[in-house]
């Protein structure tokens, strides 16, 4: 969607369903004329592709960037609230002040200009595609970068995703100080946990 005279950005998030680390949003401003192939929803892309295209958007890109909220954050407020929260914070430090933000889903995000709601909007709208990948590749490196520094849970693989062998790495390994407490499997093995202390 392009509106004569009026910045439009796209805000997308990445990491609302696992259970380690954090939420993820992008926001991107494109220009009147890009060149950008094959631009749709992130999940729909192979990981090299949603690369190749992350350095093209952000060459590409008036301007671009990231917001985030914590596994804390995601705790005290719900992963709903906690990824508007990320999504205001992408789109509040974009250097241009967009004059509409066309969100993907049909939740707004608290900021205080214009928006519009677009379900399934990281297919059909450029903008939210472009920040659907750059959230996505954004999160999965830095789930790359927690593999390392919490081993065995296999983050490097499952991105925090509550796939059996992270299941399995829970109740061998325990919780890690990335994992959020108010998910199902995480909090029910801190419940186990603290029963076998009794």
């Amino acid at each position: 969607m392009t509106v004569p005279g009026v910045v439009v950005a796209g805000v997308d998030e990445a990491g609302r369903g696992p259970l380690a680390g954090p939420v993820l949003a992008a926001a991107v401003v494109l220009p009147p004329r890009y060149v950008l192939p094959g631009l749709t929803d992130s999940k729909a892309l192979t990981a090299r592709r949603r690369e190749e295209l992350e350095c093209e958007i952000k060459r590409q890109a008036l301007c671009w960037n990231l917001g985030r909220a914590e596994p804390l954050e995601i705790d005290t407020l719900n992963i709903l609230q906690a990824s508007l929260l990320a999504m205001a914070r992408a789109v509040r430090t974009l250097s241009r002040r967009p004059g509409l933000v066309l969100v993907d889903g049909c939740h707004a995000p608290p900021l205080e200009c214009a928006m519009k709601m677009v379900i399934k909007g990281d297919v059909s709208e450029p903008p939210i595609s472009a920040a659907s990948i750059l959230a996505k590749v954004a999160r999965d490196r830095e789930m790359m970068q927690l593999a390392s520094l919490y081993p065995g849970y296999h983050f490097e693989s499952n991105k925090g995703y509550p796939t059996s062998q992270h299941l399995a790495a829970l109740r061998e390994i325990g919780v890690s100080a990335v994992h959020r407490r108010s998910f199902a499997p995480v909090r029910l093995e801190l419940a186990r946990r603290t029963r076998l202390q009794l």
